[in-house]
């Protein structure tokens, strides 16, 4: 499909496959649609016309947020309720198939399926892999929500329900746990567990398989059509193609954009925790300025320079902190915590899944389908980043770390982190942090902890570090998908992407609705997309049949 050069690599940056696969024989050429030339000194390289439409519509999106804020700011409170509350039935379900889908992958011969080739080796060792796999997937929302999550869902089930015409009007998860310390913290916990651990890491690895399967071993371009291709044909590099990338791009973008406002809301309140920093609109946009330059310079560096770099100073980072909290906190209480969350996790899974006949209709809708359509708006932007830097694997272990690994770092750092708030409200009647906006629970946690100035400080440095790798990694992803599938584009294009992630954040902040516009549009954008994940799971059986049929 296309030439082959020396060092085993395409021209468009893309490994060839080693060994034996099942090449997809198509006259389709890497690029071919794309439009190449120079604007004064910048080259561009983009892929026409999903770059021209997804680049026009962003751009006309951000024009429109700022003249028209209220009426912004009304909309997406409408998207936002409309998607939740009709919808929120397709999203869980569509999430259990993915889970689903996943455990078939890794007790059937088609586990045994290597990524690149059958003699293909691993592009990163195991340490390099783990760490930007956790910075890009999961990195600020840990922070965030680390803390504030298992106080919340505690909150609400100790408070039991409430009904008010027929209806629950309550927040707590299933039927709540009023009065009842101790299965409030197993059910705040399993709850938490349910919303980070094999659901979300189900959904990545489904995208993140698909584009290397499809690229690294059927020749296809590293872009989210390639996956539909056993399924649409060559149609799949027309229009049903390009609405398919153009999706994509709208998903990655509005996803990131609301991980990054909950990371300058975040940091803009640990700053003035520490510093007296000023919490509103103005410090928070220029966090965002700040930090989008500093991600430029880490785009300029690339994927081994930037990102993996700071990819593996945040994991080092962030071990220290949990740690030191493991240790310093009740560690006895939280190691156990550990263990009983996991057997809470298990208990809970089938009804917290359960799509159908629910009573606890605000967790479900408010938490559980904003998170499942989170997690989908992200997955274009993490499945691929997982998919470049897992060429060599086998689908299996692919699989296994992907889906499993991740999932029990999660449930060990809500428990350290969740668990020692939990233990200050239960054990020492210390409300401060049970009390506090979610931006500030964990710096409240950590208030009454020994060196609290310095892992408060270690805290913020994560959530901006975690910040600068997500746009730098969105970037790398959204300009492969807008260059038709080349990694290798010009430079200024994926700093064209990273500056409009930064503006998409800022100016759905300064919006009516602020955090709430943030999360109406990750949850619409992640709903026509969780149609092309249900469909992408079809294409890889079929494209792993193919391929098994090639090994026999």
């Amino acid at each position: 499909m296309t030439e082959e050069s020396q060092e085993g690599v395409s021209p468009e940056g893309i490994p060839q496959p080693e060994g034996a696969v099942h090449l997809i024989d198509t006259d389709y050429e890497i690029g071919q649609d794309n439009v190449e030339g120079h604007l004064g000194p910048f080259g561009f390289d983009i892929h026409n016309p999903v770059f021209v439409v997804s680049g026009a519509c962003i751009v006309a999106f951000v024009f429109y947020a700022l003249a028209l804020p209220e009426q912004a700011g009304a909309l997406f409170s409408w998207l936002f309720g409309t998607v939740t509350k009709g919808f929120d039935w397709f999203f869980l379900g569509a999430a259990n198939i993915f889970v689903l889908f996943c455990l078939l992958l890794i007790v059937t011969p088609w586990g045994n399926v290597r990524l690149g080739g059958s003699e293909a080796v691993p592009d990163y060792s195991y340490i390099g892999w783990f760490a930007m796999l956790f910075a890009a997937g999961m990195g600020i929302g840990l922070m965030f929500y680390g803390v504030s999550e298992p106080m919340s869902h505690y909150s609400s089930a100790i408070g039991g329900t409430a009904v008010e015409n027929g209806v629950r009007t309550d927040w707590a998860p299933l039927g709540a746990a009023q009065g009842d310390e101790a299965a409030a913290v197993r059910l705040g916990m399993a709850a938490t567990i349910f919303h980070w651990g094999l659901h979300p890491w189900a959904i990545y690895a489904v995208v993140a398989l698909a584009l290397a399967l499809f690229s690294y071993n059927q020749g296809l371009p590293l872009t989210i059509r390639s996956a539909f291709h056993p399924i649409f044909g060559d149609a799949v590099w027309g229009w049903v193609g390009h609405v398919i990338d153009i999706l994509a791009v709208f998903a990655t973008l509005f996803g990131l954009a609301t991980s990054l406002g909950f990371g300058a809301t975040q940091a803009n309140a640990g700053l003035n925790e520490l510093f007296g920093l000023p919490i509103g609109p103005t410090t928070e946009v220029v966090l965002i300025s700040v930090i989008t330059a500093v991600a430029l310079v880490s785009v300029v560096r690339g994927l081994d320079g930037g990102v993996k770099v700071l990819s593996e100073l945040n994991m080092g980072l962030a071990l220290l902190l949990l740690l030191f909290v493991l240790l310093v906190g009740p560690t006895i209480y939280l190691l156990k915590l550990f263990v009983s969350s996991l057997f809470a996790y298990i208990e809970y899974l089938p009804s917290l899944s359960n799509p159908l006949g629910r009573e606890d209709v605000n967790f479900m809708q408010g938490w559980t389908s904003f998170y499942w359509a989170w997690w989908i708006s992200w997955s274009p932007f993490v499945g691929m980043f997982i998919a470049r830097v897992s060429r060599g694997r086998t689908v299996r272990e692919f699989v296994v770390c992907v889906l499993l690994i991740p999932s029990m770092v999660c449930v060990l750092w809500m428990s350290v982190f969740g668990g020692t708030a939990l233990h200050q409200v239960v054990n020492d009647g210390y409300t401060v942090a049970q009390d506090a906006n979610l931006e500030l629970k964990l710096f409240k946690m950590l208030d009454v902890l020994p060196l609290a100035g310095i892992t408060s400080l270690v805290g913020i440095v994560l959530v901006i570090v975690f910040f600068v790798t997500s746009s730098d990694s969105g970037s790398l992803v959204i300009d492969t998908i807008t260059a038709g599938g080349k990694i290798d584009a010009p430079v200024p294009q994926r700093a064209f992407w990273c500056i409009f992630e930064g503006a998409v954040a800022i100016v759905l902040l300064l919006s009516a609705g602020g955090l709430q516009s943030l999360q109406s549009m990750v949850i619409s954008t992640g709903l026509p997309f969780t149609i092309v994940l249900l469909l992408m799971c079809i294409a890889i059986a079929k494209g792993l049949m193919a391929e098994r049929r090639l090994g026999k």
